[in-house]
């Protein structure tokens, strides 16, 4: 061996050198390989506006886990990387940006807006990309692709052509979720609602001829302005007879119907319902069916319009205030109520939407939906864990037309044009159109689409469709989608029902799920709690295999997890301890070691490392098909740190110092089960074992190509299982000697009773080294009643007690011991049984005096059962 590795492990002296080496040598960049079976993941891009959370780092560790792990099993691995233009939240800040130096985008006009947006790309785009090769992402960089890149916009006006050629996209007068702040108009997907305090406003409708009026309640006091009916039910006999007749609207005293209608619920309120059309969208359909008129009273930053004097330009709640004075004053007003109710907010600034009739751009979505849903049903793709199958019919099986129009500049531009003149419309792939019945210019639609109308093609956009490419002909369909549940329904459906009806095959047959990454007290990380961990702080303290380790090791498909500092030290010290063992290894192989695999013949304890090594390949190997990235961790953990480091370098120890034969068989079986448990680790601490690799193997090659070990029957040794009954026996002789508070230096003989006298005489070496024996001695039957003893299901060991301790010494030890636990009892007892201390005493500290009762109850069995052993 030519090189040494280095005294103590500090992962910046060679992660970024490693990723250099990876990236460089193209062992990211898979290729269309006939002899090799694709797998593919396509990464959820990242907004170009985001750095890397502690979410993002979840999501990307899980995907390089099993991209890796499929790489090193054979497969052409291709792992896609790319960005989000995002339009709202870019274009947000941009404008913010502009807004500093007291510019509007209206003042420069639209090319030089998007001037600004692509230098903005270039300036911030990549920085997510940066932080995602920290990580140790293994993508394939040289297909990283960009949602608004020429490939992809050449996806989005294909699809946008097709589904309004085939009748699937149209433009109409709908009510739309408008967001007052975006200035834009937003999905239903895009809308997160929550509870918020507030009023019902119990209102007096007067009937036009005196006779009465109607009392109803309203939570939007201020859209009364646009009131053009009231609704009751048909079959409510209260009402039965004001059907058809006229009402006046407080303040405004226009002449407004009452219409019967079944969207009216009887027993709800007064069974009376206010119908504005333009501006809630269940009073929408009601207008439709009645034929009203639909009265819009809001400006798009949700201020009163002109047509109201009294109230223009004023704040809708701002409105609210002085309606519901107005009303008072009027005597429209007959009580206020305290109401809490789901509020739609949206989801980029958490302003309160507003719905309004606006004219749009949609896709009907009932023909696109139930394919997705069938594909599911069939399971054609499945979703890990199943239960999030709810979510997704649940979503598509309610799904309404999407509203794909976006009034902002940043995005794919509609590819509609109008004639002002004669007012015909085209929709075409050409960037500029003359009418074709007048022969005039045409003006193209301002707005944009909907970012997710292009993320929605990405797994085959990114591949080269709408051309029919080598890359897509080979990895579409991908494999598996890693996605957080939070975006079901934004992105993993429409991916779904696009890879359908464009591709006729489904985008992906699995969809692994996993949670929300919370803090150490499960709370979701926010910038208002400010309890959010920049993992580029946490990779630049610890390293980044130490984050990926703690962040594979808590994961459980569907569950979210939570970020412990602790856990991430615990995982930087599993390193350290790898780290250690492979030096403490390499240290003691000869300068001329080459390694030629196993040994023809084994020793005992060989045949039983390289038994365990085998079987927990295979597990990990079952573990990673399933998914269960944090049970596979757990138990390459378990064996790297009990099995290889605690046991087999142990027992390893009197072979090398022996020298010789035994010596160099030892060296071999320690360097052939090293070289696999680190290969079995790579996927998840890639930087560590590829570090400790090269080192190992003079840089021969590389472990990323490496294959990834698999079990194979000619290593699960018959009489392996022998050899845990002599691990087990050790393990109880320790456990005892710890019970007595026995140091190790204390050095005592060992007998033990047996019906395999053979196994344990030939293995007495390691009951010397690794249980203090100062001799061993095996028979069949012992009479030792003066002695310690040990059971364990193949053994009785017996230890003579007076080369353990000092009888009489203990026995005072004990008694002091006793005393002292007695006096806690008492006192505690004392305290539990008071009636007074249980009726003013928190619960929380009754609770913790009862545990500490429970704890010294204990330790007194223990101290009984010690002192019994003596006497």
């Amino acid at each position: 061996m030519k090189q040494e590795l280095a005294k103590s492990y500090q992962p910046k002296e060679f992660e970024d050198r490693i990723y250099q080496m990876w990236n460089d040598s193209g062992s990211f960049t898979p290729h269309v390989d006939s002899e090799k079976e694709p797998y593919t993941i396509v990464i959820p891009p990242p907004n170009i506006t985001g750095q890397l959370h502690m979410g993002h780092a979840l999501d990307e560790t899980l995907q390089d886990i099993l991209i890796r792990w499929k790489r090193m099993s054979g497969y052409s691995a291709l792992w896609l990387p790319g960005t989000d233009h995002a339009s709202i939240a870019t274009e947000a800040k941009i404008v913010e940006a502009m807004r500093k130096e007291g510019i509007k985008k209206e003042d420069i006009g639209r090319e030089a807006f998007l001037e600004r947006a692509w230098a903005w790309k270039k300036q911030y785009g990549g920085r997510i990309v940066e932080q995602l090769k920290k990580l140790g992402s293994s993508c394939d960089w040289t297909r990283e692709r960009f949602t608004m890149d020429e490939g992809c916009s050449k996806a989005v006006k294909e699809v946008f052509i097709k589904y309004y050629q085939e009748g699937l996209i149209y433009r109409g007068k709908r009510i739309i979720n408008w967001c007052p702040k975006c200035l834009t108009s937003i999905s239903d997907a895009e809308v997160e609602y929550e509870v918020q305090a507030g009023h019902f406003w119990h209102l007096r409708y007067p009937l036009k001829d005196g006779s009465g009026y109607l009392e109803l309640a309203t939570t939007r006091p201020e859209t009364l302005l646009g009131d053009t009916a009231v609704a009751v039910n048909p079959n409510d006999e209260r009402y039965k007879d004001l059907v058809g007749k006229t009402l006046i609207l407080p303040l405004v005293h226009r002449e407004i119907p009452i219409v019967a209608d079944d969207y009216v619920e009887m027993d709800f309120g007064t069974g009376v319902v206010k119908i504005t059309p333009a501006h809630d969208p269940n009073d929408f359909e009601v207008g439709l069916r009645h034929n009203l008129e639909v009265i819009n009273v809001m400006t798009d930053d949700a201020k009163i319009v002109d047509a109201y004097p009294k109230y223009a330009g004023m704040d809708r709640y701002e409105a609210r205030k002085a309606i519901v004075e107005d009303l008072k004053a009027e005597g429209a007003l007959v009580e206020i109520e305290d109401y809490s109710h789901n509020v739609g907010t949206c989801y980029r600034c958490g302003t309160t939407v507003e719905p309004r009739v606006s004219k749009q751009w949609f896709v009907k979505m009932k023909p696109l939906a139930q394919p997705a849903i069938d594909a599911v049903k069939s399971g054609k793709t499945k979703f890990v864990p199943e239960r999030f199958n709810k979510i997704y019919f649940h979503w598509l099986e309610n799904i309404k037309d999407w509203c794909i129009s976006r009034q902002l500049w940043w995005g794919h531009q509609i590819p509609a044009f109008y004639c002002d003149d004669c007012g015909e419309m085209v929709v075409t792939k050409e960037n500029s159109a003359v009418c074709p019945k007048c022969g005039k210019p045409m003006r193209q639609d301002p707005d944009t689409l909907d970012t997710w109308f292009s993320s929605a093609l990405w797994p085959f956009s990114t591949l080269g469709w709408p051309d029919n490419t080598e890359e897509l002909k080979y990895f579409y369909p991908t494999n598996t989608l890693v996605t957080g549940y939070d975006i079901i329904f934004f992105w993993v459906v429409r991916m779904m029902f696009s890879g359908l009806k464009n591709m006729g095959e489904v985008p992906f047959d699995t969809v692994l799920i996993h949670g929300l990454v919370r803090d150490e007290q499960g709370r979701k990380m926010s910038k208002s709690l400010g309890n959010g961990i920049d993992p580029l702080k946490v990779i630049d303290e610890y390293g980044a295999d130490a984050l990926r380790f703690m962040l594979a090791t808590g994961n459980a498909p569907g569950n979210d997890m939570r970020y412990s500092d602790d856990k991430v030290k615990a995982a930087r010290n599993f390193a350290n301890k790898l780290w250690n063992a492979s030096r403490f290894i390499m240290m003691n192989l000869p300068d001329d070691f080459q390694y030629s695999g196993l040994p023809e013949k084994l020793e005992l304890e060989d045949r039983w490392i390289v038994s365990k090594f085998n079987a927990v390949a295979k597990e990990v190997g079952e573990n990673l098909d399933k998914f269960e990235i944090g049970v596979a961790s757990a138990k390459i953990y378990d064996f790297i740190w009990d099995v290889y480091c605690d046991w087999y370098i142990e027992l390893t120890k009197p072979r090398i110092q022996a020298g010789g034969a035994t010596m160099e068989k030892a060296q071999a079986v320690l360097v052939w089960v090293m070289r696999g448990m680190l290969k079995l680790l790579h996927p998840f601490m890639p930087y560590i074992t590829e570090e400790i690799w090269q080192v190992l193997t003079d840089g021969e090659s590389m472990i990323i190509a490496e294959s990834y070990p698999v079990y194979d029957t000619k290593y699960d040794f018959a009489d392996a299982a022998q050899f845990e009954k002599v691990i087990d026996a050790i393990r109880a002789i320790r456990n005892r000697r710890t019970e007595m508070q026995v140091p190790p230096s204390k050095k005592a003989r060992v007998c033990i009773e047996t019906t395999e006298p053979e196994l344990y005489r030939s293995t007495a070496v390691f009951f010397e080294k690794l249980a203090s024996a100062s001799a061993v001695e095996v028979g069949e039957k012992f009479d030792m009643p003066d002695a310690a003893t040990a059971v364990t299901d193949s053994v009785r060991i017996f230890i003579p007690m007076d080369e353990l301790i000092d009888k009489d010494k203990e026995l005072a030890r004990l008694k002091k011991e006793q005393e002292k636990v007695q006096k806690d009892l008492d006192f505690l007892s004392k305290k539990l049984s008071n009636p007074g201390f249980l009726a003013k005493a928190p619960e929380k500290l009754v609770e913790a005096e009862k545990e500490k009762l429970a704890k010294a109850q204990e330790k007194m069995d223990k101290i009984s059962q010690s002192l019994a052993a003596l006497q």
